[in-house]
């Protein structure tokens, strides 16, 4: 997994250099614009990997740290055009994500697994585009709701998870092919606290599950 990680810090390294650097790229064309103007719409559709990066854990009890699965899954999103700049977007997609609890006094202990709905909002701004590429980067909110858990049974016969509220970050790019048609490529991390109740509460697991989101796709504006 530390080979992904490093592709995905390499990923958004680039893609916020490219941002920042657009404005001073664009210094050399006085004519320099976004491909988008104030009441456009743009839809998306993306294949996404959500990577739980569980930046931090606990597991009362038994101790040990709380880890999630990787996820591959469609996501749908739509972007509303403030101004040519300006834009709000907002996605849907779930995924489920098998649980489990590591270094614990029983070793590795599986959880079981749960689906995750983590509706999220985002404030971009776009930057000037240059030959085709329209940057942009963003700031917003998640609220990632967990439903559908099964318990892997065994000595966990009940999970439940609380809803959790955070910020998010996201970069990435549009790439015009022609007409309305748009290549795209976004990065998102968000950030997710989420308590896990085990056995009606007997085990409280807390972590900080803060899934990095790579998505690919195309779009197509109204």
């Amino acid at each position: 997994m530390s080979h992904v990680k490093k592709s995905l810090s390499i990923c958004i390294v680039s893609l916020v250099a490219l941002s920042f650097a657009a404005p001073a790229l664009a210094q050399a064309q006085t004519t320099a614009r976004t491909n988008f103007q104030a009441g456009d719409f743009l839809v998306r559709l993306r294949g996404i990997d959500v990577i739980p990066e569980n930046f931090s854990s606990s597991v009362s009890v038994v101790g040990g740290h709380v880890d999630a699965t990787q996820q591959f899954a469609p996501e749908v999103d739509l972007s509303y055009f403030l101004t040519n700049r300006f834009s709000l977007e907002v996605i849907a997609a779930t995924t489920r994500h098998n649980v489990s609890a590591k270094g614990t006094v029983a070793g590795k202990i599986d959880v079981g697994s749960v689906w995750v709905l983590p509706p999220t909002v985002t404030v971009q701004y776009h930057f000037p585009t240059i030959a085709g590429f329209t940057p942009y980067a963003g700031v917003g909110l998640t609220v990632a709701f967990f439903y559908d858990s099964h318990p892997a049974g065994g000595i966990v016969t009940k999970a439940g998870y609380s809803t959790a509220i955070g910020p998010t970050l996201d970069a990435g790019f549009d790439y015009s092919l022609g007409g309305n048609w748009y290549a795209n490529i976004d990065v998102k991390q968000m950030f997710l606290n989420t308590t896990a109740r085990l056995d009606g509460g007997a085990v409280v697991a807390k972590t900080a599950l803060s899934p990095t989101v790579v998505g690919v796709g195309i779009g197509y504006r109204f």
